[in-house]
């Protein structure tokens, strides 16, 4: 903004409550660049936001955080045809993007968003679970970074810095370098583009199979009546437990799910809320529902 010339507009915390506030706000203001995480756009869209005021000056949205629901990205795109939306991804270790992807189509309900390409200056690669590096498409692996903008390490925190911070060849250019490893998994497409795949945190083991939380949440949530989801697993009972955000009774919810997914993926217990509460980031606060 400073180098620019522009007006930085920061948004009072408060009016993330308040979705009508926050988009006066927003008009009053004039923002035409908007740097927001998926959280707050979501916020806006699955409440009905837009039908009550579109910020037409945005000329440009990124994103960041979470994967986008492709449902709610509709809306904004429908609201703000002219507008251009880009997705970016990185951890802050790397400050704090490291790829990003112009979103110039409508996805479908069943498609991902990529997180796209790295920028430049930076190197992203995915690793398996032996430190071989991965470069055919449809392989999952923990994603890494490199670069000009890679962290020192974590304050007052070497043994940590030591597990997470590495030292190495990276095949794909041939060079050694530090590198961060994300705890993020990945995949790359056919059209080259990474994809983001969850965190391994993310990723349990149930009734003999390997499932990603995150998967049952994008199936969850592209269902109609169902605005977002969050699942976690409850390992005492050995369950996976869903939360979801919008109208659909809960017995609908289930039937829909079978439809789509394996027996083993469908969430035990579905349990609807009223809001789906943000943790400090801005990011679904999964520790809320253990």
């Amino acid at each position: 903004a400073i180098t620019t010339g522009a007006t930085l507009v920061l948004v009072p915390k408060r009016l993330f409550a308040l979705p009508p506030k926050l988009l006066d706000y927003l008009c009053d203001k004039k923002v035409t660049v908007m740097v927001w995480a998926v959280s707050a756009l979501c916020l806006i869209s699955s409440l009905k936001g837009l039908k009550y005021k579109i910020p037409e000056d945005a000329r440009l949205i990124m994103f960041s955080g979470e994967v986008m629901p492709v449902k709610q990205m509709r809306l904004w795109q429908q609201a703000l045809p002219q507008t251009e939306f880009v997705n970016l991804y990185g951890p802050s270790e790397i400050t704090c993007n490291c790829t990003w992807y112009p979103v110039q189509r409508e996805f479908q309900d069943g498609e991902v968003i990529p997180a796209g390409k790295a920028f430049n200056g930076r190197t992203v690669f995915l690793l398996d679970d032996t430190g071989a590096e991965i470069t055919e498409p449809g392989k999952t692996g923990e994603i890494c970074v490199a670069g000009e903008s890679l962290a020192d390490g974590y304050y007052h925190n070497e043994e940590e810095t030591a597990r997470r911070f590495v030292q190495g060849i990276i095949a794909s250019t041939g060079e050694t370098a530090r590198y961060y490893k994300t705890g993020d998994l990945g995949y790359y497409g056919e059209d080259e583009n990474l994809y983001f795949a969850g965190r391994k945190d993310f990723q349990i083991k149930h009734m003999g199979h390997r499932i990603e939380l995150e998967e049952i949440e994008r199936s969850m949530t592209a269902l109609d009546g169902v605005e977002k989801s969050c699942c976690v697993f409850d390992m005492e009972k050995n369950r996976i437990m869903g939360f979801y955000l919008g109208e659909k009774a809960a017995s609908d919810v289930r039937k829909q799910m079978k439809e789509k997914l394996p027996v083993y993926m469908v969430p035990t217990k579905l349990i609807q809320v009223d809001e789906m509460p943000l943790n400090k980031n801005g990011k679904t606060d999964r520790n809320y529902f253990k």
